[in-house]
This record gives structure tokens, sequence and C-alpha cells, in this order.
């Protein structure tokens, strides 16, 4: 399949531009049952993204919004791996544009530029029992745009300081995912997990998770074979699958 760009698409992957969409993971739960192969839904245009937690996630146009929706089963524990693996993909296609040294990556899923929030990414899925049935691996960049009003966080947003077009964006984050894809199938998480902490922001340094019932401070040891945070408190090692993260 072919851009304006007249790139190759990757095989095997099919491909949806919308000019304007609530929600390109909002899209992908609709469409999810009924297509054949892993697809891209991009938006030139988002009116009500969605990150994690609910929270809103701002897209005006120039920025990129996309999802990537599949069905890859197995169990849930499997697909959360799509996280890692679209953060290292994200990675490299900004890197292609931007200073590496200047971009690291947030346990569990956000891509910070200096330090500020360039890019999050946010799963959904549906199961049955134990078998995931569709996977949404939805990705927020901003490429042109940092929204207001949200200096505050911690991770204030940035936006890239050189043009990046959304349509060379989506064939380098396009082409850097489906080679994920293959190591994951060729030889599994370990090289993902080995590629994802070698970009990890604060490896090695003491920082803290805030879970919904506690908050544990302790140094970053690394991450598991599942994703999972390890940090070695002044107790001893913690395992945490879900948090948030400050440094």
């Amino acid at each position: 399949m072919l851009l304006s760009s007249e790139r190759l698409w990757p095989q095997g992957y099919g491909l949806i531009v919308r000019e304007s969409l609530d929600s390109t993971n909002s899209e992908a739960r609709r469409l999810a049952r009924t297509l054949s192969q892993p697809t891209w839904i991009l938006a030139r245009r988002q009116t009500a993204g969605r990150g994690r937690g609910g929270a809103d996630w701002i897209s005006p146009s120039g920025n990129f919004a996309a999802t990537l929706v599949m069905k890859p089963g197995g169990p849930p524990i499997w697909a959360s791996l799509r996280s890692f693996m679209a953060a290292n993909a994200v990675y490299e296609a900004l890197a292609l544009h931007l200073d590496r040294d200047r971009l690291a990556l947030k346990w569990p899923n956000d891509v910070l530029l200096d330090g500020g929030k360039i890019a999050g990414i946010l799963l959904e899925s549906a199961s049955t029992g134990q078998e995931i049935d569709w996977l949404a691996v939805g990705i927020g960049v901003n490429l042109a745009h940092a929204p207001d009003g949200l200096g505050h966080r911690a991770f204030p947003p940035v936006a890239a300081d050189r043009p990046i077009p959304v349509d060379v964006f989506l064939h380098d984050l396009a082409d850097f995912y489906a080679t994920e894809e293959a190591l994951l199938s060729r030889m599994g998480f370990a090289p993902i997990r080995e590629s994802w902490l070698e970009k990890a922001a604060r490896l090695g340094d003491v920082i803290t998770a805030r879970t919904g019932t506690e908050q544990i401070t302790g140094r970053f040891e690394t991450i598991d074979e599942d994703g999972s945070l390890i940090l070695v408190t002044k107790t001893g090692e913690r395992r945490i699958s879900a948090a948030e993260v400050f440094f």
C-alpha cells in the first residue's frame, strides 16, 4: 500500500486514513472484529482522544494520532508487551528526525524529549476468558504542537522543534513496529526488553512509583519478562505491574 510519499507500506498490515475522528482507539473498537489483518488507523484530526486513566489527549491537526488494531491471540499479559514494542518503535521513528540523545522512554508507556512528554501510548483490548479477541495500540505524538495549559504536570507536554510530516512519521513508525513484531515472533520478548532498557529514562536512579494504594520509592533496577517495573527499596525488591512513575 502507498501513501502520498510513495513509500512501500509494511507487508501484512492494512491502513485506514480518516480526515477526522473522535478517537482512533474508538474507531479501532468499532472496526476490530471486521478486520482481517493488523491495521493502522490514522486520523488527520482527533476530537476526543484519550490517554491513560481516562485523561483527555489533545491532538490538533499536524500532530500524530493513530491506532494499530490487531488480533494477537494469547493471554492479556502477552498483549501488554506491545506497549514496550510500540515505545521502541516510536523512539526509533522520532530518532530519524531528532537527536536520539534527547529522547528517552518512561515506564510504562511514554516517550520523553528533553524531559517533557512528546508521545503517549494507550492499550485497550477485549478478551474472551484468557484469550485476547482484539488489541488496540493507540499512539499520540506531538509532532507540531504541545497542548496548552498542561505545564503544571510532572512531565509537561513538548513538541518536536523541527517539521515532521505526519505521513512520513507514519511510515517510519509502521516500519519499526513491524520489525518489533518480527522480533517477538522469532526471539520472544527478551531482545525487545533489552532494547527498551537501553532507552529507559533514569535506569539505575531512585524514582517513585504511585499505585492506587501506595507510593513506592526505590532504585529503578530493571523491568522483568512481563514488563513489570522492578524497584530496589529499603525493604527489598518490589515488582510493580501498574503505576505512575515520577523522578
